[in-house]
Formats: C-alpha cells, sequence, structure tokens
C-alpha cells in the first residue's frame, strides 16, 4: 500500500461557515468565527503531524470480525480524544450523543463487513475512535486521519452532529479511503474524496433503514439543519444544488453535472462543491439498478476505491474508467454496465480515453 497521508475533512463546507460569520446577528456570526478557528488549528495540527509523525495507534483488533469502538467526551474543551465514556460492549448511558455514535460507528462497520468483506477501515480491524461534544457550540464534525470528532451544534444553525447516521458514517468512510485510494485533498480528487465519503454515508443510512434506491432520500445530513433554516440536509445525491436555500446561507451551490462545474480555489478547489457531480452519477446508477444500493452500485464503488486502480490524483474521468472497469470486472457487459455508462453520461464525465473516442 502506499505511504498514507492523513488530511483533516469537515462535514460542513467552509464556504457555509464563511458565510455565517459574516451574518449580522452575532448568536450565527460568533459560533461560525469560532468553529473556522478550531478547523484551522486542526488543520495545523494535522499538517504538522504528516510532517513529524502520528502518535502510535492503538493495535489492531485483529481479524476478529468484530467492532472496537471507543467513545470520549470532550467536555466543550479542544483537547483530542477526550474522557472515555464508552468502550466496546459497554451498555448504552445517559448521554444520547454518546450512544448515537457508537450505534453509527457498528453501523458502518457491519455494512462494510457484511456487504464488502472488509474488517475496518483498513481491512485488519482497525479500532474505531470517536470524540463528541468538542468545543463549545462547534458547527462541523470532522475525520483528522486517527479519529472522529463531533460538536453539538450551535442550535441555531446546526443541531447535534450525531443526529444522522450518514454524518457518522461519512466522516468513517474518509478513514476507508484513507486505507485504500488515498485520494488527495484537492480540486477533482478531493471532491471524489467528499463524494465517497457521502456515497459511503448514504448506503450506511439506508443499510440502517433497510432502505431500496427508490426508498432512500439520498440527502447528507438530514435532521442537521435546526427548524430556522430553510433546507433540508447538507447536500443532496439526487438533486444537487438543491439542499437548502436560506438568507442566511445562501443557496446550495454543488452542481450536478459538469455543465455547472465550479472552478474555484477556496474549499480547497471546490471538494465540498463538486463533489455534487460523481454524487449524482451515484444515485443515477443505484436508482437505475434498483434494490439495495449497497449491493451492485454499492459495490462497484467500493471495488473501484479498493482495486487499486486509481492513483492519489484521480480525476472524475478517471474514476469512471476505473468504475467501468470495476463493473465489468464484478458484473460483466450486462445491466449494471449500461446503467453505469448511462449514468456517467448523463453527467457529463467521459468513460472512454481521448484514443478510444
Amino acid at each position: 500500500m502506499a505511504d498514507i497521508h492523513p488530511v483533516f475533512c469537515t462535514i460542513v463546507p467552509p464556504h457555509v461557515l464563511d458565510k455565517l460569520a459574516r451574518a449580522d446577528d452575532p448568536a450565527l456570526a460568533g459560533p461560525a468565527r469560532r468553529t473556522l478557528e478550531a478547523d484551522a488549528a486542526q488543520r495545523t495540527r494535522r499538517r504538522l503531524t504528516t510532517v513529524i509523525g502520528a502518535a502510535a495507534a492503538l493495535p489492531p483488533a485483529g481479524a476478529t470480525g468484530r467492532p472496537q469502538r471507543t467513545v470520549h467526551d470532550c467536555g466543550h474543551g479542544t483537547v483530542l480524544p477526550g474522557e472515555k465514556v464508552r468502550g466496546e460492549g459497554d451498555a448504552p448511558g445517559k448521554d444520547a450523543t454518546v450512544n448515537r455514535v457508537y450505534a453509527g460507528l457498528g453501523a458502518t462497520f457491519e455494512l462494510l463487513l457484511s456487504a464488502y468483506g472488509r474488517n475496518s477501515l483498513d481491512g485488519e480491524g482497525l479500532p474505531l475512535s470517536a470524540s463528541v461534544h468538542y468545543d463549545e457550540n462547534y458547527g462541523n464534525a470532522f475525520w483528522d486521519g486517527e479519529q472522529m470528532v463531533f460538536g453539538d451544534g450551535d442550535g441555531e444553525i446546526f443541531l447535534d452532529f450525531s443526529l444522522p447516521v450518514d454524518v457518522i458514517a461519512h466522516e468513517l468512510a474518509h478513514g476507508l479511503t484513507q486505507y485504500t485510494a488515498n485520494l488527495s485533498y484537492f480540486g477533482q480528487p478531493g471532491a471524489l474524496n467528499e463524494s465517497m465519503s457521502d456515497v459511503m454515508g448514504s448506503l450506511v443510512k439506508q443499510y440502517t433503514l433497510d432502505q431500496t434506491a427508490d426508498q432512500a432520500d439520498w440527502l447528507i445530513g438530514a435532521g442537521l439543519l435546526a427548524p430556522r433554516v430553510t433546507g433540508v440536509a447538507l447536500r443532496s445525491m439526487k438533486e444537487p444544488g438543491t439542499a437548502y436555500d436560506d438568507d442566511v446561507l445562501g443557496k446550495d451551490p454543488q452542481p450536478a453535472t459538469m455543465d455547472q462545474y465550479v472552478r474555484t480555489g477556496r474549499d480547497n478547489g471546490g471538494v465540498h462543491i463538486n463533489s455534487g457531480i460523481p454524487n449524482h452519477a451515484f444515485c443515477l446508477l443505484a436508482t437505475q439498478l434498483g434494490g439495495k444500493a449497497w449491493e451492485r452500485a454499492g459495490q462497484i464503488w467500493f471495488d473501484t476505491l479498493t482495486g487499486g486502480a486509481l492513483t492519489v490524483d484521480a480525476d472524475f474521468a478517471s474514476f469512471a474508467r476505473a468504475t467501468v472497469s470495476a463493473a465489468t470486472s464484478r458484473f460483466g457487459e450486462g445491466e449494471e454496465l449500461d446503467a453505469l455508462l448511462k449514468a456517467w453520461s448523463q453527467v457529463g464525465v467521459p468513460t472512454t480515453t481521448p484514443r478510444e473516442v
């Protein structure tokens, strides 16, 4: 496996927090500024850790096929991981946030193992660690290369980040990408990194609800936005660009096709924005195939991520070509491949190299 270069990945895009930080209402601007400052500090820590080396991780649990979960409480501070409050096999406590995160870790582990035969994020039983109640009114959740961290939100724009199980799974999936394709976190590779987390987040949500692709809402972070916000979620995989349209947050900027691709230097080259394009392709594929999305569409994406064909700087076109190879290898030249080619065509991403045209 190639050298792993952990990155700091958040569920809420910086452009959303930037807009909130400029709000006239101090109840909105204050928590957003504090969240941006905390995120900046964590990014700096991640860069330093990448240079000097990370602290020794917990030893792998081994090939037991069982999760090894630990949830910590930061007590509204910023020292990680915080106090251990629940370990593997411990009974539920009184803290609903702790219980939700513990369950979300388990649901993600279960989907990876039962659907794809993968024992945790690294395939070798890596223990899953999370921290809750991070900072005061912290409006984000993140994967820092070693563990997941969840804020409680400000109650005005964001509620508790443990509420949507897909947010929990999204952050864990950054770890899955880190241990497999290790996609870089800028431009199209970064957008693919974010999209893979959205895909896995949605699949875990559908898996826990036992939903078919047609029954799923394909929303990322539904239930996270406070009642005052005009919106339903952070992102929509089915209809990118429609998740919210709010006086304070602005309008969801995600494109659904390459015709709407956003060129920007912000947000690491638009990683949370242009992820809408591969998100949309996956949703189109899954709904076209029908049934449980993790069984065929999800299998193609998982095979692509873990199959070794992707480079760290893979763009949308090379990712699409890799999915075609994965689909053909797994399912042959049948309806799965036809639906896949149609999905990529609908979002405007080519699946052939120029010399093949």
